[in-house]
């Protein structure tokens, strides 16, 4: 009999004043954040729009470097070597 009042009397008791809850500062911290990442998804989204699609067509061994000023055409070496 005794435990089954001293477990009522447990149940009934509000927590400790110790105890801590979120409460609505969490709430509204969590909700800032939440808010904050959908426009930086936005604007990352934007950036990589932007970004323009690398050449498929491009020659494999060629890293997208462009050719110096004293590249020549593919072409214009052939004909610089036939002869006349």
């Amino acid at each position: 009999m005794t435990f089954g009042v001293l477990a009522a009397a447990v149940a009934a008791s509000s927590p400790p004043r110790d105890d801590v809850t979120p409460g609505v500062l969490g709430f509204l911290v969590v909700a800032a954040i939440g808010v904050a990442l959908v426009f930086l998804l936005r604007s990352m989204n934007k950036q990589f729009r932007k970004i323009a699609p690398r050449d498929e067509a491009a020659v494999p061994g060629d890293a997208g470097s462009k050719p110096g000023p004293n590249a020549t055409a593919p072409n214009a070496t052939a004909a610089q070597e036939a002869p006349e």
